[in-house]
């Protein structure tokens, strides 16, 4: 079964065709600056790849553009669309309605538009993505992907907050958690890995946006992202966690409105409101060139991991291994380092050696003494959403 994997957010279109069950990945691709008209469209098939710099104005062009590469001659893989069987869409927001993958309705279209206000940058991305695949791809299954869904194991004490009961009944608010499909993804094979069938794993997703997860046997039992995913982690440009009232502090002292108060904390906030930057291979750059504000930063968020490991571990009472993935999981070397510093108490102990060893297989870089697995587990959301959405359909 051919299944699409589309993953659209506000200005990008990301694609992998893979076929299942075997998992092989045909042609991968992605369309950046939708809306401008220098976009950058890049397309790769094998050892071949194709990229050029064109007007792209809208999702629905963007997606044509998909479509006629996945057929070229040349760098296509398909004869015709209707060689797609299924398309698996990832929707960050799923709210409390959905724990699995589902087919898309209307109702499930109406229900994605329905939580518009929870996820303002990425539902409605999703859902024009969405919107516009089932005018290109007329044969195909469509399917939505929560973010969320994988969290909805979490017990109450881990998403409610505590206020007034009545907005969780009648409104919804609560903890969600988001990066669901890289959390179950890399859990998945740590717990092969471990060949254990009892399991207790904190996986930390970083990227440009992090999140860490408590899984036991499988089951998240609380994550750190919450009712959105600004919270918990220090990220490039979102806060993580901050005290509601300074919210209310920069409302008055300043002026702002609740707009451009939510603009800050998700936009300008992060290690770019740290240091200026948000790529944090710059940042890293910039502190091992004695740049004060860098090497603070990296000290910050740092610390709020190693403090989420404490909390997790405690939570799950007791602690199997600890999951790096995503890009700056995976790749940067000081990151996983000041993450797992003063972690010996819990048996955490990294092997600097090991953990300098570039590899894109899973590995492990724990001491040979330490009772924790380290592992470095790549990350593969769309091999996810193309598993649940074949299983889904088989």
């Amino acid at each position: 079964m051919n299944i699409l994997v589309i993953n659209a957010g506000s200005s990008s279109l990301k694609y992998q065709l893979i076929e299942m069950p075997s998992q092989t990945v045909k042609c991968v691709g992605l369309v950046e600056r939708i809306g401008m008209q220098d976009a950058i469209f890049t397309h790769k098939k094998d050892d071949k790849k194709h990229s050029e710099v064109t007007p792209i104005l809208d999702h629905e062009v963007g997606l044509k553009k998909i479509a006629k590469a996945l057929l070229d001659p040349e760098l296509g893989v398909i004869n015709s669309v209707d060689e797609i069987k299924a398309i698996g869409h990832r929707v960050v927001h799923g709210g409390s309605r959905y724990s699995g993958t589902v087919l898309i309705t209307e109702k499930v279209k109406f229900n994605i538009k329905d939580l518009f206000d929870l996820a303002p940058l990425h539902n409605p991305a999703h859902l024009t993505g969405i919107e516009v695949a089932e005018t290109i791809f007329t044969s195909a299954k469509q399917t939505a992907v929560f973010d969320t869904a994988f969290h909805q194991t979490m017990p109450k004490e881990a998403y409610q907050y505590a206020i007034p009961t009545i907005y969780l009944k009648e409104n919804k608010v609560r903890a969600y958690g988001f990066h669901g499909s890289s959390h179950k993804y890399v859990s998945e094979k740590a717990i092969e890995h471990l060949g254990e069938k009892s399991s207790k794993i904190i996986t930390i997703h970083l990227g440009n946006g992090c999140s860490m997860s408590a899984i036991k046997d499988g089951k998240c039992i609380d994550t750190t992202m919450g009712f959105s995913p600004t919270n918990g982690l220090v990220m490039g440009t979102r806060a993580g966690d901050i005290d509601q009232s300074v919210i209310f502090f920069l409302m008055k002292k300043f002026n702002k409105s609740a707009d451009e108060v939510n603009d800050i904390l998700q936009k300008e906030s992060g290690m770019k409101g740290l240091t200026g930057y948000s790529d944090l291979r710059e940042i890293e750059e910039k502190a091992g060139n004695g740049n004060e504000e860098c090497q603070i930063a990296l000290n910050l968020a740092g610390y709020r991991i190693r403090k989420f490991i404490g909390a997790y571990t405690a939570a799950l009472n007791g602690l199997d291994a600890i999951i790096f993935t995503a890009g700056i999981g995976e790749n940067s070397i000081l990151m996983r380092q000041m993450s797992c510093e003063n972690l010996e108490f819990f048996g955490i102990e990294l092997d600097e050696q090991k953990n300098d060893i570039r590899s894109k297989e899973i590995r492990e870089i724990q001491q040979d003494t330490g009772k924790v697995k380290i592992l470095v587990i790549p990350t593969n959301e769309e091999l996810e959403i193309a598993k649940e959405t074949y299983d889904l359909l088989k």
